[in-house]
């Protein structure tokens, strides 16, 4: 199965491509991929937007979408920009989406770090990594 971690923040989400199991499994695209969608934008933005993702997803043959849930209050909360995306993805994605809470990422970080050997460095890579991860078999 291939399942694609997108992480939500601001108006950028980032994307990491795994396929395999998570004993042994590989990043399916491993140049950075980050869209971006402007801060107001007009609906043919968010239009050009999601036609972007669902290119690169179905272009990789994804299986499944993770994204990471939102904070709803408190500080940090998801505000307008990953609102904004997750709906839209919700509303047009060909492919099944999941929501993977922050607590449970870092609770799995604790007990399967030894399996995460192709993890981008980088922290939004690392946590698009870590959605994707978390739905591998």
């Amino acid at each position: 199965m291939i399942i694609a971690g997108l992480f939500l923040k601001a108006n950028e989400v980032r994307i990491v491509i795994l396929a395999g199991e998570r004993a042994s499994h590989n990043l399916v695209a491993p140049k950075v991929t980050k869209f971006s969608l402007l801060k107001n934008p007009t609906q043919t933005d968010v239009v050009t937007f999601i036609e972007q993702v669902n290119t690169h997803i179905a272009s990789n043959g994804v299986n499944k979408v993770v994204l990471n849930r939102r904070a709803t209050t408190g500080q940090g909360a998801g505000g307008a920009g990953t609102f904004l995306m997750e709906g839209a993805m919700l509303a047009s994605c060909s492919v099944e989406i999941d929501f993977i809470h922050p607590a449970t990422l870092r609770a799995s970080d604790k007990k399967h770090s030894e399996l995460k050997s192709c993890r981008p460095k980088t922290v939004d890579l690392g946590k698009a990594y870590d959605l994707a991860f978390e739905c591998l078999s």
